[in-house]
């Protein structure tokens, strides 16, 4: 989604699972997807642990962000602030978009997270 490629769907629909079918048709990703600016998103960070942080920008002074383990193992990541352009004390309201849930009050200065091995988390943040 953050990369703005056409969403294409590679399984027969007709014996999806609820899981897959969650994924396909989570509606705050596919709006980071179709969002009207436009821009790509790109890998800001590469960690030595098989862990990357990709982020984007988007409309409304928002920018999408994914915290990706590529390793087989449980990880934490962390992205800073000042690994997306912003100021380091700058408050910023963030979303889980897996979740459909706001993180409680701003967050200042660096998001972490447990990521599954070969999984995802995806965010919006709003300043």
């Amino acid at each position: 989604a953050l990369m703005k490629a056409p969403l294409l769907i590679g399984c027969d629909i007709r014996n999806m699972d609820s899981d897959t079918f969650e994924i396909l048709s989570n509606k705050e990703v596919i709006a980071v997807n179709q969002d009207a600016l436009g821009v790509q998103g790109k890998k800001i960070k590469k960690n030595e642990d098989d862990t990357e942080v990709w982020a984007g920008p988007l409309m409304g002074n928002q920018t999408a962000v994914i915290l990706w383990n590529r390793s087989s193992q449980l990880a934490n990541i962390t992205v800073q602030w000042t690994d997306l352009g912003l100021p380091a004390n700058a408050p910023v309201r963030v979303r889980d978009l897996w979740q459909h849930a706001d993180l409680s009050g701003l967050q200042t200065g660096y998001l972490s997270a447990t990521v599954e091995p070969h999984a995802v988390r995806m965010y919006t943040f709003a300043r």
